[in-house]
């Protein structure tokens, strides 16, 4: 059996406690270390003050007295402020480098409850971090029951009570199941309690999850246009308000919207008569977020004068209103979003690099619908439920029509070019037009036919489409969405052969695009009328 050891400080408070023969009727945490009966100490090293040395003589002397078999060790120790941070972990940092732990043989317990809050929590840090092989040991008062002439009293008990906290939280199931509980509440709550099959995706919202919780730093959110860029930045402003970290609003701003005069003025705020038109003064966004989350939506829209004051602005947190010779002062954290290459916007001269590495510490990528069509059914469901909250009144699919959307949103067919806002609006048609609260199967054919036409895709019911390579069908798309958009078949021709109808002599678009059409058993009457 290991020998116990236990490292702990001497309470200059609660172990002084008492005098003479009293003191015994008294709880003393170090002395009560030694008092357990099943908790066999063999020796205590107990750490002091250079002037606190009597002290710890009268406790050495009182410990040998009630567990004679315990070897204490005084070690004095120089603090010049046990309530200096920096200063105690150094020295206690120091001591359990140089200490000679023997694992093998010896298991070794830090005693916490003795101590300023400091000592308390370094001792904590150097556990967690393992440069203490030890567990953590917290001696308490109790209380017992003494009946004498007078009657029936309680009384302190001087041997209290003691309890061993094992930092392997493994150990503790119930402990890490409500961890894992609220982790996964969190992840959901980003995704909006959408469970979301795609394992790239929840990868990417376990890592935000992470750094919405732990940095204060800027977040850049890119990917294609209705990947759900604005939504999450809303998820994760609510997300860090749930945990108190942030007091102020959540301000929002599509940065597309802004031009000239008027996208300093609602970034920056202006002061009267700054510009024409600018009757009265203007606090600005930036201000309004203070202490709070501001959330520039395609950032990469914004001029290069207006880069370089948000720079500022998010550096020294204090930027000049338009106009004005008085900084001012705003703390606020930024989430950005884009669809374009910033890469490239930086090449062509469009955005400052030097703010493009300051929003770029955290960058994430949202994967488009097309990359996630496996989380096209739950994304389904989430909108009916959406749905249901926003016009009172639920909608639900036929089973054979929920099959036949769901085979068609998956397919190759389906573009998804405007992503979730598009499967939004698609559900949204389908439920609006719904009779007795039920999608049908004709409704779902209506509504494909209506994605393909805005998407220029060839109609299943023209031609078998797994007959045709992927290239002639790419390229026959293109000139189904080019008739379907024009309206004569000399005027499409004219548009598909606009180069190469220059090197002819007599060029004659329409009979052109006829052949091409009839290779495919295509007609222009067929692409018109759908049929």
């Amino acid at each position: 059996m290991k020998r116990k050891v236990v490292i702990g400080v001497l309470g200059t408070t609660l172990d002084k406690r008492g005098k003479s023969h009293k003191r015994w009727n008294s709880w003393r945490p170090t002395i009560s270390i030694c008092h357990q009966k099943d908790f066999p100490v063999s020796r205590l090293v107990m750490i002091h003050q250079p002037n606190d040395s009597m002290l710890a003589s009268k406790i050495t002397e009182d410990i040998h007295t009630i567990s004679p078999d315990t070897e204490v060790l005084p070690y004095e120790m120089d603090i010049c402020d046990p309530w200096d941070l920096e200063e105690v972990y150094s020295h206690f940092l120091d001591f359990a480098v140089s200490y000679p732990f023997d694992t093998e043989n010896e298991e070794y317990y830090v005693h916490i409850t003795t101590g300023t809050h400091i000592a308390q929590i370094c001792w904590f840090l150097l556990t967690e971090a393992h440069y203490l092989p030890a567990k953590l040991l917290q001696t308490s008062p109790s209380s017992k029951i003494r009946e004498n002439e007078e009657g029936i009293k309680t009384v302190q008990s001087a041997t209290g009570s003691y309890a061993v906290i094992d930092l392997d939280l493994s150990r503790y199931t119930k402990l890490t199941s409500r961890f894992e509980h609220y982790h996964n509440e969190s992840l959901s709550f980003l995704k909006s309690g959408i469970a979301t099959r795609n394992e790239r995706f929840n990868t990417l919202i376990a890592q935000i999850e992470r750094v919405a919780l732990r940095s204060v730093a800027p977040i850049l959110l890119t990917g294609p246009t209705g990947a759900g860029k604005s939504f999450l930045a809303q998820r994760i402003y609510e997300l860090r308000q749930s945990r108190h970290f942030v007091k102020g609003r959540f301000i929002a701003v599509n940065c597309a919207t802004l031009r000239g005069d008027n996208a300093m003025s609602t970034l920056f705020g202006h002061v009267k008569g700054a510009f024409t038109g600018a009757l009265q003064t203007r606090q600005g966004l930036l201000r309004e977020a203070d202490k709070g989350i501001l959330f520039l939506d395609e950032i990469a829209e914004l001029g290069l004068d207006e880069q370089a004051m948000l720079l500022k602005a998010i550096e020294e947190k204090s930027f000049y209103p338009y106009g004005s010779d008085t900084e001012v002062q705003s703390d606020f954290q930024l989430i950005a979003g884009t669809h374009r290459d910033m890469d490239k916007q930086i090449a062509k001269g469009f955005f400052r690099e030097d703010l493009y590495a300051r929003i770029n510490l955290w960058s994430f990528s949202l994967p488009g619908l097309a990359d996630r069509k496996e989380d096209i059914e739950p994304n389904i469901d989430y909108e009916l439920h959406h749905f249901a909250k926003l016009y009172q009144k639920v909608i639900r699919f036929n089973a054979d029509a929920k099959s036949h959307y769901i085979r068609f949103a998956t397919s190759e067919q389906a573009l998804w070019r405007g992503n979730f806002r598009e499967l939004s609006a698609s559900i949204t048609r389908m439920a609006t037009l719904a009779e007795n609260g039920r999608i049908t199967l004709p409704l779902v054919d209506e509504e494909i036919n209506r994605l393909k036409q805005n998407w220029g895709v060839v109609s299943s019911t023209l031609f078998n489409s797994t007959d045709i390579d992927l290239f002639d069908l790419s390229q026959l798309n293109t000139v189904i969405k080019t008739c379907q958009q024009s309206s004569t078949l000399s005027e499409a021709g004219r548009k598909l052969f606009a180069v190469s109808r220059q090197n002819k002599k007599q060029p004659n678009d329409a009979d052109r695009l006829r052949k091409y059409l009839a290779k495919f058993n295509l007609s222009w009457e067929q692409i018109q009328h759908g049929e």
